[in-house]
């Protein structure tokens, strides 16, 4: 069985980031999950944007910007083209955009609350969801409160899960992860062993070159996110 392939942010390569387009794209692809990033807008809107500003993909006039995503109405938000006439879609367009296993970043501990309702009342919808975070409190929070969906923290890289206060075994435990999604540098192949020898599962990042996959394959990882999930997945032959 070949490792996971996971879009990131859908198919970036093909359509602009984390929109319907983009998810559609990385079905249609083949992709085995869908990564993508939740926030909140300032009227209590769940939606898929990475940044905590447009900015950067905001189609706007030179030199204007749009402000922290947080301080911003709904309206304001969906009104903004974010390339190729396309539109930051809810968490709910999200969902029913895609079919696969989505990948949910946390991007700000204030979604927590809306997103726990909305996954309480769509059962089907946290079936099929891993939730993720670079911030521990942010899946400690999550384990507390949202304790049936599996959960995987994020590090930059393995030489960071090391320097936590107790080490990776301490930082697995407090966010209640069942996966660990890191960066490449200071992970080895005995290091995934013992981490499946531990029933915790892994998932490496980024694969951007033939030699990513190679990687992630030599270390046995479980799977590896892509922004080109296309290629990637042509790389297997």
């Amino acid at each position: 069985m070949r490792l996971a392939v996971v879009g990131h942010r859908g198919a970036m390569a093909e359509a602009p980031e984390n929109t319907i387009a983009s998810y559609r794209a990385a079905e249609e692809i083949g992709v085995d999950e869908v990564e993508t990033d939740v926030r909140i807008s300032a009227d209590g809107q769940l939606f898929m944007l990475h940044d905590a500003t447009l900015d950067r993909v905001a189609a706007r006039p030179e030199g204007k910007e749009l402000g922290p995503t947080s301080e911003l109405d709904w309206s304001t938000i969906s009104a903004v083209d974010v390339g190729a006439g396309e539109r930051v879609p809810t968490l709910e367009q999200m969902y029913a955009a895609t079919t696969r296993t989505i990948q949910l970043e946390i991007k700000d501990l204030a979604v927590l609350d809306a997103l726990v309702g909305y996954l309480d009342d769509h059962p089907a919808e946290a079936a099929r969801t891993v939730l993720t975070s670079f911030s521990a409190e942010a899946m400690a929070a999550v384990s507390r409160r949202l304790p049936t969906i599996p959960r995987g923290v994020i590090v930059g890289s393995w030489d960071t899960a090391l320097s936590y206060p107790g080490g990776p075994e301490a930082l697995i435990k407090e966010t209640g992860s069942s996966r660990v999604h890191t960066g490449w540098a200071g992970l080895t192949a005995e290091t995934v062993s013992s981490l499946h020898d531990a029933g915790v599962g892994v998932h490496g990042w980024p694969c951007r070159e033939r030699t990513d996959l190679e990687r992630a394959v030599e270390f046995g990882v479980d799977g590896t996110t892509s922004d080109d999930p296309r290629t990637l997945l042509g790389w297997f032959g």
